[in-house]
């Protein structure tokens, strides 16, 4: 129970993949839709001085990673509450783009900060295809519709198409930091804007976080020892956890591919 008086900071936990929707068997992953409700409470709770976001992602959708942050800058400012943002494991790619959301940035010495890039992967398969004699029939209106088919060979065209894109993103995710961290940044662009990745510790001297500590230490040491937090992070339903650990066959199929995909990304990191 939180008296009246007694200081309180809300918790937001940010952690896993940010894809634009849950993904099948998958516990942590964020998206604005499933945010919403737990920002809007954390912002609104009686006696709330300030929001901390728990921040454990290696990136994702950069849609998302917007919608995200700039709810979170807008509740920021409709309440006047100030956010800070304690990096745990990693805040990668898009990860870090949602730690620009808080007025502060903590890591642990040992976070993994930065990837300040944009990536597109895939795979071709028009070799393999030719060895086992399959034939590829595509059938478009619009020449662009069959853009990077892993079963047929690549166009220069298709490549500068994303390559273009890519730059595009890259532009609005540096453009996004500037904004958010300013002068506060104490390197070049070409230090800090080319996808490399830094220690907690490292990343303050670059000036990616401003001080390395946790909410616990941090938060008791500016609210007071009285302080109190409270945890609005969405909790996965009973009826979800039922659903997918009932899944059909192929529903487990998609699960164990995406698992293995969501693997990737976090060995990334050593995760």
């Amino acid at each position: 129970m939180f008296f009246s008086k007694t200081p309180v900071v809300a918790l937001i936990k940010l952690s896993g993949i940010i894809s634009p929707e849950g993904r099948i068997g998958s516990k942590n992953n964020l998206n604005l839709n499933d945010l919403s409700d737990s920002l809007t409470k954390a912002f609104s709770f009686k006696n709330v001085k300030a929001v901390a976001l728990l921040i454990n992602s290696p990136g994702g959708s950069p849609v998302q990673s917007s919608l995200i942050s700039n709810r979170i800058r807008e509740l920021s400012l409709e309440k006047d509450m100030p956010v800070y943002c304690f990096i745990e494991d990693v805040a990668a790619s898009g990860g870090y783009w949602l730690s620009c959301a808080a007025d502060k940035i903590y890591a642990i010495e040992s976070s993994i900060v930065g990837s300040i890039g944009v990536i597109s992967a895939g795979f071709g398969a028009v070799e393999a295809i030719k060895k086992i004699g399959i034939e590829r029939r595509v059938y478009t209106e619009g020449k662009n519709k069959g853009m990077l088919d892993p079963f047929l060979p690549e166009r220069q065209e298709d490549i500068d198409q994303i390559k273009s894109i890519q730059k595009d993103l890259h532009s609005q995710f540096i453009d996004w930091i500037k904004m958010r961290r300013g002068k506060r940044i104490k390197v070049s662009d070409e230090k800090v804007f080319n996808a490399g990745i830094w220690s907690g510790r490292k990343a303050k001297e670059l000036g990616l976080v401003d001080d390395i500590g946790d909410y616990y230490t941090v938060m008791k040491k500016k609210f007071g020892k009285d302080v109190k937090f409270k945890d609005f992070s969405k909790k996965q339903s009973w009826f979800k956890q039922k659903f997918f650990s009932n899944s059909r066959g192929d529903d487990m199929v998609e699960s164990v591919m995406k698992c293995i995909d969501e693997k990737i990304i976090w060995s990334k990191y050593g995760l």
